[in-house]
């Protein structure tokens, strides 16, 4: 019996080492035991059954171009993921965006939130896919002091100048050490992380690392921060969960859908002082820490591989009208 294929298309690749492509590829291995895969970075025509499309915005093209051609075969469904960047900018600004989410026949939002922050006209077309990452051993962390590591890319999204400003705040505290991971996207971030580690012993910016290091360094440090300004359901949050690693987090959507509503780790998204505040109170009162990674522990089950692979199959199989 012939399997069913899929497009899965991705505006990041291999090389960009980021949570588009993480997606991707983990979608990819969770679906290729029942379904034939062509992972690509834009549609080329190839014919396929179902196309899954990362990025309303960024993988527009490719979503027009499959619908014009599914319009000689309606039963080629269409599935698009939406980002961080589709649902808190681009839908409202961008009209590519908004026609690849009119075109689609399902959508596909990364956290438990995110379903009331599809446009009203097409949220009957949305599901919750929480993505995962493999439960991994607790790793020994320092007793010398706190680590607090910071993995995102150098961009504005990101808000690592909130970082920056806590790094500041923090100067004084040889007891606290500040990481950052990730490649300097905008040059200007880059130049103010090479000029903070000059004024700033204590923070370290160590460009960007292979995926596995990143886990490894995610699973010594006492505590994750995620200032990001947008999100569509970080990697790193889940990865920092299922190490046994707290978040703290900026206060918006991706972080709350994933952490929940009533997690103690938030900060109000650019508020250094309050970053810095919380990074120090880890620091200085242990059951703070304890009790973050206790929230973090109840929340890992929803990161569970068979749980986001039985969501794949369950849409696909709905899409193409067969049985998971």
């Amino acid at each position: 019996m012939r399997r069913p294929s899929i497009c899965i298309v991705t505006p990041a690749l291999e090389d960009a080492n980021n949570g588009n492509w993480q997606t991707a590829s983990r979608w990819s291995q969770m679906l290729g035991e029942d379904y034939r895969i062509d992972l690509v970075g834009r549609w080329n025509g190839d014919p396929a059954d179902a196309m899954i499309a990362l990025h309303a915005r960024r993988s527009a093209d490719s979503i027009a171009r499959w619908k014009a051609a599914a319009g000689k075969a309606p039963d080629r469904p269409l599935a698009v993921v939406l980002t961080g960047t589709d649902l808190y900018r681009d839908i409202a600004s961008d009209p590519s965006a908004e026609r690849s989410l009119e075109l689609a026949d399902r959508l596909v939002v990364l956290h438990e939130r995110a379903i009331d922050d599809v446009p009203a006209l097409y949220r009957h077309k949305a599901i919750a896919c929480f993505q995962s990452t493999p439960a991994r051993a607790a790793r020994p962390k320092s007793q010398r002091g706190l680590c607090a590591l910071m993995v995102g890319h150098l961009r504005a999204e990101k808000a690592p100048q909130t970082y920056f400003d806590a790094a500041r705040q923090l100067a004084a505290r040889a007891d606290i050490l500040l990481d950052h991971i990730g490649a300097a996207l905008d040059p200007v971030l880059g130049a103010q992380a090479r000029s903070l580690m000059q004024d700033c012993p204590s923070y370290r910016w160590l460009g960007a690392l292979p995926h596995e290091e990143v886990l490894r360094r995610i699973g010594e440090s006492h505590v994750l921060v995620h200032s990001s300004v947008m999100e569509g359901g970080a990697h790193v949050v889940m990865e920092a969960i299922c190490s046994g690693t707290p978040v703290l987090a900026s206060r918006i959507p991706g972080n709350v859908g994933m952490l929940g509503a009533d997690y103690d780790g938030y900060f109000e998204p650019g508020d250094a002082q309050g970053l810095a505040r919380l990074i120090a109170r880890c620091r200085d009162d242990s059951t703070i820490l304890f009790g973050l990674a206790a929230q973090c522990a109840a929340r890992a089950p929803l990161f569970d591989p068979a749980r986001e692979r039985a969501t794949l199959l369950a849409l696909m199989a709905e899409m193409l009208e067969t049985n998971p």
